[in-house]
């Protein structure tokens, strides 16, 4: 993740549309995906991006808590990583 004014690597491809981090993805390219200044958009735009492969999110700094968990949900969801917390529940 990185802010607002951060700037982008020179290697890195803008996408501003699914269909597009996707066809990026795809190509192997690092994807930067701009993330909407409202919470909850941008906690929904950034699991969308992430599964469609993004690797780059910039987001304001009052987002990024809750944008961080929605990567890491949608990266465990991808098997990309382990759960945060394992719960067995016995019925």
């Amino acid at each position: 993740m990185i802010g607002p004014g951060d700037p982008a690597e020179p290697g890195w491809a803008e996408a501003s549309s699914l269909p597009e981090a996707s066809a990026l993805a795809r190509e192997g390219r690092t994807v930067v995906v701009t993330l909407p200044d409202d919470e909850t958009e941008a906690v929904a735009a950034a699991a969308a991006f992430a599964w469609a492969g993004a690797a780059v999110f910039r987001t304001a700094a009052g987002t990024a808590r809750s944008v961080r968990q929605a990567l890491d949900m949608t990266e465990c969801l991808l098997g990309r990583r382990p759960p945060a917390l394992t719960r067995r529940g016995l019925a």
